[in-house]
């Protein structure tokens, strides 16, 4: 199963953004709304200048406490952001997010952005996709006696 699969079903304008300059409050706020872990941080809606996660804040307020709610999403974002492409394959992506310990990963094809894949989108994939290799094997075999 490839990218291009798994995010095919969800609309491009589902992309939820931050601005670098937006607090973090803000972001916070968005996150809440849209019950989801990570925002992605750009200011054109289109490049990514970074990610911020729920991981990040929770980092920030252990350290500086609410404090860190009026800082800027640009002090607290992960600046150096893995993206993935639509060729890419579901095995190849959970592999980038289990190495770099994160689980939100922006689709960029053409250096724009076109879609934020979870790991909760690629475990959901690839049990569907286990599924049906389990149902063509058992065809395979009761067809075989």
């Amino acid at each position: 199963m490839i990218v291009r699969n798994i995010v095919g079903g969800k609309p491009s304008h589902d992309i939820v953004t931050v601005k670098r300059d937006d607090t973090v409050r803000t972001a916070v706020e968005i996150l809440a709304r849209h019950r989801i872990g990570a925002v992605i941080v750009s200011d054109d809606g289109a490049i990514v200048d970074g990610i911020l996660s729920e991981r990040d804040i929770v980092r920030a307020l252990g350290t500086v406490g609410a404090a860190c709610l009026e800082a800027k999403v640009k002090d607290l974002m992960t600046s150096s952001v893995v993206g993935c492409h639509y060729d890419d394959t579901a095995h190849a992506v959970l592999g980038k997010m289990t190495e770099g310990r994160f689980r939100h990963m922006p689709v960029i094809e053409d250096n724009r952005m076109v879609g934020v894949i979870s790991i909760g989108d690629v475990v959901k994939a690839r049990l569907e996709e286990i599924e049906m290799e389990n149902s063509a094997l058992t065809g395979m075999i009761a067809n075989s006696w």
